[in-house]
C-alpha cells in the first residue's frame, strides 16, 4: 500500500524522531518558495509534454506533483527523475527546448536539498509496516523449526509476489485471500498428520504417520538407526587395544573388556589363546595393523558363529510352527543366550582360519578338555553371537527356510502376523552406558506407546488362529473376534487366554511348549496393561504440550484465557466423541490455523512505539532466519533484556553463525539478485544442452546461496559478491565448470579464477537465467549486473522494440554483439542500451548456460573487449570485476545496504530511511566491509525498534 503525504499527517512526539542537532537543511520557506519559483517552472516547460498527465512516458505522471509534500510522500520516484537529469539523459536531447546548465544544476540542487531535509526531519521514521502473513519461505521454515522435520507444507502454494523493492516478506504483498486462507488451512492438517504421540508429549515424523504401517516405520527406522549408531564392531577394539589408548568414537566400557582379555594371562589352548596369539602378531606399521584388526575380527565372528546357542523349535499338534506363542519362546531362548557358549569346541571346524589360531584351537588330551572347553565360555561371554538383531526372518522356518526371507526390522518373526521382538540386551550389557540404556529404552517405550503394539499383537494373534489356523475352530472361541476394540480388555483377554491354555494342555504334554503358551499370556497382558496406563497417564501431559506448542507456534507467552483456550478445544472434541489422538492433531490444526501462528503483527508495548521484547525476537528472527525465534531469543525475550543494546548485537552476531542464517542467504539473496526458485528453470532447450541436467539445475540455484551464507557467516567483506576468486561446487558444477571434482558433497574452491569463476558474476544461475535459452543476451546479463548490483533505475522498454533472433547458431555471420549493435540504431533503444550492453557483452564468453566458450554456436568466434561508461577499456569478466571495483564500488554498497534494510524493515525504504543508510556505509567504512556490522545497523536502528505510533 503506498504511502501519501504521512509526513504532513502525522506528527511523531519521540526524541528518536526529531531533526537531528546541527543537521544542515535548508530552511522550508525556502524550499517551499523555491519549489513554486524554480522546480514548478522547469517541470512545466521541459518534462509535461512527455510525463503529464495523458499517456505519461514510463508510466511517470509529473504533474501530479504540485507541492513538496507531493513529492515527499513518493520519493522514491523523484530518485530517478534526479539520477536522469544529473546524467544529462533527461529531457532528452530530441527535445525541442532545452535547460541550460544553471537551471538543470538549479533543480538538481533543489531536489538534494530537499532529500536531505527530509530525511532528516523525521530519521528513524519506522514508517508503516503492515500485519501480514508469513510468506511461503518464512512458513515452511516456521513449521520446521517448530516440528523439528523438514516437511515444506506450503511446496503447492502460489508464488507470492514482490513489494517494489523486490522482496516478498512485506505487508505490501502478503494479503490473504480466501482461497490462500484454505490452503493454510490444508497446510495445518497436512502438518498434524505428522503428529507422533509419545508417553511424555508429542513429536513430529518426517512423513505422514496416520496409517499403523507409516508410524510403524518411523518407530522402527529410530531403534534400527540407534542400533547402527553404536560402535559394535570389533575391529576397532582391536586397534585400540594395539595402539595402547583409548578411541572416544568407541564404547570405553566395552574397549576396557576386550583389552583385558587380549591381554590377560590365559590357558595355553583355547579361544582366547588364539585370539591373543593373532593379536600379539599384529604388524608394526599403522595400516597394516588395521588390516590385521579386521582380520582378527572375521576370525572371532567365524569362531563365535560355531559356538552359538542352537535354539529348537517348539511344536504342539495342530497349533502352526509360526504361532506367537511358539516363536516368542524361541526369540527369547536366543536372545538370552547371545553370549552363551553353545558346545561344539571339541569338533570345532579350523580349516578356514589362521595356522596361528588352528595351533591355539587344537583339542588337547582327554584329562584337558573340560579346562579348554571351559575356556569357551569367556570368550563368548566378551564376543556375543549378535550385539543386537535388527531383522530377522520367520524364525520356526530354519536355517534354510529362513533365506530370502529377510528384511523385516525388528520382527519378532510370526508367520503371517504383525509382531516384534526387542533382541538388544549385549549391546545393552556391553557396549552403552546408563544414558544410551535410558535411550534405547526410551525408543522401545515410545514405540510400544504410539504404535500400541502389545494391544495390536494381541488382537494378530487371535485373527491369526481365527482365520489362518485351524488351531482354534471350536465354538469356544467364537466370541473373540479381532475387530472387536474390546478385544483386550481384562474380561475378554483373561476368557481367551483360559480357552487357549486349556486347549492347548488338551493337544500337547510337551512341558517346556505347554509353559511357553501359558507365558506367553502372562507376558502379553503384562505389556498391554503397560501400555494403557501409560497412554492414561500420558492425555494430561498432552494438553499441556498443546498449550506448550501453541505458545512456541505464536511466538509469545500466552494469557491464561489462552491456554485455557487450548484446553477448552481439546475438550470439546473429546465431548464430540473424538478419540484422544483426534483431539490432539484437530487442537494442533487450530493452533497451525490462528492469524496468531500464520500472521506478523509485532506490536509495540502499550502506549509506546518501542516492540515488546517478543516482538523484536520475532522481527529478529524472521530478518535473518527468515523464521520463528529460538528458545534463546525467546528466553532474552522473557527477561526484557533484548533491547539491550549488548545483547541484541550479541544476538544478531549468534544467529549469523547459526544454520538457519541460510534463511537470510537464500531469501535476502535470491531476492535480492533473482535466483530464487532457479530450481524450477525450464527456458534452456535441453536437446542442445544435454549437460543441463536437474542435478545441474540444482547446483546452479545452491551455489549463490552458499557463497552468499559463507561471506555472512564469516564475516567476510561484502565486496566479495563481486571481487570473491573463490565460490562452492559440487560434482555436477565442478564438471559444468572444469574443475577438479571435490571429494564428497560440496567444496570451497579458493582458486575459482583459474578456472574464469569466482564472485557471484559468473556463476552459472546468473548466466543461464539472463538468457534466453539458444542464444546468449548481454542485454539481460547487463541488465542485471546494472539494476541489482548497482541498483540503477532503467525503464521498461517501449513495445514496438524489436527483438533479437531466438537461437544464436541462425544468426549467420553476425555475432550477438553485432546484432545487438544494430538494435541500438533503433532511437528509443540507444540510450538505455548505452547504460547496460557493455556489462553484458562482457560475459560473452560464457553460453547460454554458463559454461566457457571460445566461439559462438554459429562458430563465429568470441569478443569479450567492451567499453564501459567513461571510455573505460576493458575485456571480459575479469576487466568487469576491475571496473566495478575502480568505479562503481560506491553504488554496490550503497544498493545492498538499501536493500538489506529495506529486507529487515519489510517495506519499501522511506526518505527518512537515509541516515540508516549512511550509517550502514560507514559502519562499513569502519569495519573493513564486514558483513555482520551491516546486520547489527539494521537489528539496532530506530525503525527496527519501533513501530510508528496510531
Amino acid at each position: 500500500m503506498p504511502v501519501r503525504g504521512v509526513f504532513a499527517a502525522l506528527a511523531l512526539a519521540v526524541a528518536l524522531l526529531t531533526p537531528r542537532p546541527g543537521a544542515e537543511a535548508q530552511p522550508a520557506k525556502d524550499l517551499d518558495a523555491d519549489f513554486r519559483t524554480t522546480v514548478r517552472p522547469f517541470l512545466d516547460t521541459h518534462c509535461g509534454g512527455c510525463h503529464g498527465a495523458e499517456r505519461p512516458k514510463a508510466d511517470l505522471n509529473l504533474q501530479r506533483f504540485t507541492t513538496p509534500a507531493s513529492i515527499a510522500a513518493e520519493f522514491a520516484q523523484w530518485e530517478e527523475v534526479l539520477s536522469q537529469l544529473k546524467s544529462g539523459e533527461m529531457p532528452p536531447r530530441t527535445a525541442k527546448a532545452q535547460p541550460t546548465a544553471a537551471q538543470r544544476q538549479a533543480v538538481v540542487a533543489w531536489l538534494e536539498a530537499f532529500r536531505a531535509r527530509e530525511a532528516e526531519r523525521n530519521a528513524g521514521d519506522p514508517g508503516v509496516v503492515l500485519p501480514r502473513r508469513l510468506s511461503v519461505a518464512e512458513y515452511d521454515a516456521t513449521i520446521r523449526d517448530l516440528t523439528g522435520v523438514d516437511i515444506r507444507p506450503a511446496r503447492d502454494f502460489p508464488v507470492d509476489p514482490a513489494n517494489a523493492a523486490g522482496f516478498d516478506n512485506t505487508g505490501e504483498s502478503l494479503t490473504m485471500s480466501p482461497a490462500l486462507l484454505a490452503k493454510y488451512l490444508q497446510a495445518a492438517k497436512f502438518v498434524a498428520e505428522h503428529l507422533v504421540l509419545n508417553p511424555d508429549g508429542f513429536t513430529f515424523a518426517p512423513y505422514p504417520v496416520i496409517a499403523e504401517t507409516d508410524r510403524d516405520k518411523y518407530h522402527v527406522r529410530r531403534i534400527v538407526d540407534f542400533y547402527l549408531a553404536q560402535p559394535t564392531d570389533l575391529a576397532p577394539y582391536f586397534f585400540a587395544a594395539w595402539q595402547g589408548k583409548a578411541d572416544p568414537k568407541l564404547s570405553p566400557k566395552y574397549q576396557a573388556t576386550v583389552t583385558a582379555l587380549l591381554t590377560e594371562k590365559t590357558a595355553e589352548r583355547g579361544p582366547v589363546a588364539a585370539v591373543q596369539a593373532l593379536f600379539q602378531a599384529l604388524p608394526k606399521d599403522e595400516p597394516a595393523a588395521r588390516r590385521g584388526c579386521e582380520q582378527l575380527r572375521d576370525v572371532v565372528q567365524k569362531v563365535r558363529s560355531r559356538t552359538q546357542v542352537k535354539v529348537r523349535n517348539l511344536s504342539v499338534p495342530g497349533m502352526n510352527a509360526g504361532a506367537q506363542a511358539l516363536v516368542l519362546w524361541k526369540d527369547r531362548e536366543m536372545a538370552s543366550n547371545r553370549r552363551t557358549y553353545g558346545g561344539g569346541a571339541l569338533t570345532l571346524r579350523t580349516d578356514d582360519l589362521p595356522a596361528a589360531a588352528k595351533a591355539k584351537l587344537t583339542p588337547p588330551d582327554d584329562d584337558a578338555k573340560k579346562a579348554y572347553e571351559d575356556g569357551f565360555n569367556r570368550f563368548c561371554d566378551v564376543f556375543p553371537d549378535a550385539f543386537y538383531v535388527k531383522e530377522r526372518a520367520r524364525v520356526f522356518l530354519g536355517p534354510n527356510g529362513e533365506q530370502g526371507n529377510a528384511g523385516r526390522l525388528l520382527s519378532a518373526g510370526f508367520h503371517n502376523q504383525m509382531g516384534y521382538f526387542r533382541d538388544d540386551q549385549p549391546l545393552c550389557e556391553l557396549v552403552l552406558d546408563a544414558k544410551g540404556k535410558r535411550d534405547l529404552d526410551r525408543l522401545w517405550d515410545e514405540f510400544d506407546f504410539a504404535c500400541d503394539i502389545p494391544a495390536r499383537m494381541h488382537s494378530g494373534l487371535v485373527w491369526f488362529e481365527r482365520s489362518e489356523s485351524p488351531y482354534l475352530e471350536g465354538k469356544q472361541f467364537d466370541f473373540a473376534r479381532a475387530e472387536d476394540k474390546d478385544v483386550v480388555s481384562p474380561a475378554k483377554f483373561g476368557r481367551f487366554r483360559d480357552e487357549y491354555v486349556k486347549h492347548t494342555l488338551k493337544q500337547s504334554r510337551d512341558a517346556t511348549a505347554t509353559q511357553a503358551v501359558k507365558d506367553h499370556f502372562k507376558i502379553s497382558e503384562a505389556n498391554i496393561r503397560r501400555v494403557e496406563a501409560a497412554r492414561a497417564a500420558a492425555e494430561p501431559k498432552h494438553v499441556a504440550a498443546l498449550q506448550a506448542f501453541a505458545e512456541k507456534a505464536y511466538r509469545r507467552k500466552l494469557t491464561a484465557a489462552e491456554k485455557d483456550g487450548v484446553a477448552a478445544f481439546y475438550r470439546a472434541l473429546r465431548g464430540a466423541d473424538a478419540t484422544h489422538e483426534e483431539a490432539v492433531r484437530d487442537t494442533v490444526v487450530r493452533v497451525l490455523a490462528s492469524p496468531h501462528f500464520c500472521f506478523r503483527v509485532d506490536l509495540p508495548a502499550q502506549g509506546k512505539t518501542a516492540l515488546t521484547d517478543e516482538a523484536l525476537a520475532s522481527r529478529l528472527s524472521y530478518f535473518l532466519w527468515s523464521s520463528m525465534p529460538d528458545a534463546e531469543l525467546l528466553d532474552h525475550a522473557a527477561k526484557g533484556s533484548l533491547h539491550t543494546p549488548d545483547v541484541l548485537t550479541a544476538q544478531v552476531r549468534r544467529m549469523l553463525k547459526d544454520d538457519r542464517a541460510r534463511g537470510l542467504a537464500a531469501n535476502f539473496g535470491g531476492s535480492w539478485l533473482d535466483f530464487r526458485r532457479f530450481d524450477e528453470h525450464n527456458a534452456v532447450d535441453r536437446g542442445r544442452f544435454p549437460q543441463f541436467t536437474n542435478d545441474l539445475r540444482a547446483a546452479m540455484a545452491e551455489e549463490p546461496v552458499r557463497f552468499l551464507l559463507d561471506v555472512m557467516q564469516t564475516d567476510r567483506p561484502v565486496t566479495d559478491v563481486l571481487s570473491g576468486k573463490h565460490t562452492f561446487v559440487n560434482a555436477a558444477l565442478a564438471k559444468h565448470y572444469g574443475m577438479p571434482m571435490p571429494a564428497q558433497g560440496w567444496a570451497r574452491v579458493d582458486d575459482a579464477d583459474k578456472y574464469g569463476r569466482g564472485g557471484v558474476l559468473p556463476m552459472g544461475v546468473f548466466l543461464t537465467k539472463n538468457a534466453p535459452g539458444l542464444r546468449t543476451s548481454p542485454v539481460k546479463r547487463g541488465y542485471w549486473v546494472v539494476t541489482k548490483l548497482l541498483g540503477e533505475r532503467i525503464p521498461p522498454p517501449p513495445p514496438d522494440v524489436p527483438e533479437l533472433p531466438a537461437d544464436e547458431g541462425k544468426l549467420g555471420t553476425l555475432t550477438v554483439r553485432e546484432a545487438l549493435a544494430k538494435h541500438r540504431e533503433h532511437p528509443s533503444c540507444a540510450g538505455c542500451h548505452a547504460r547496460f550492453d557493455s556489462f553484458g557483452l562482457a560475459f560473452e564468453g560464457f553460453g547460454p548456460v554458463g559454461e566457457k566458450r571460445s566461439k559462438d554456436l554459429a562458430g563465429n568466434a568470441v569478443d569479450t573487449r567492451v567499453s564501459f561508461p567513461g571510455s573505460v577499456e576493458a575485456d571480459g569478466v575479469g576487466g568487469l570485476r576491475d571496473y566495478l571495483k575502480d568505479r562503481r564500488q560506491a553504488a554496490f554498497v550503497d544498493t545492498l545496504c538499501r536493500k538489506l534494510l529495506s529486507y529487515g524493515l519489510g517495506r519499501t525504504l522511506l526518505l527518512t530511511d537515509e541516515p540508516t543508510v549512511a550509517a550502514m556505509k560507514a559502519r562499513l567504512a569502519r569495519d573493513g566491509g564486514r558483513f555482520a556490522g551491516l546486520a547489527e545497523v539494521v537489528a539496532t536502528s530506530p525503525q527496527f525498534l519501533n513501530k510508528r505510533a496510531q
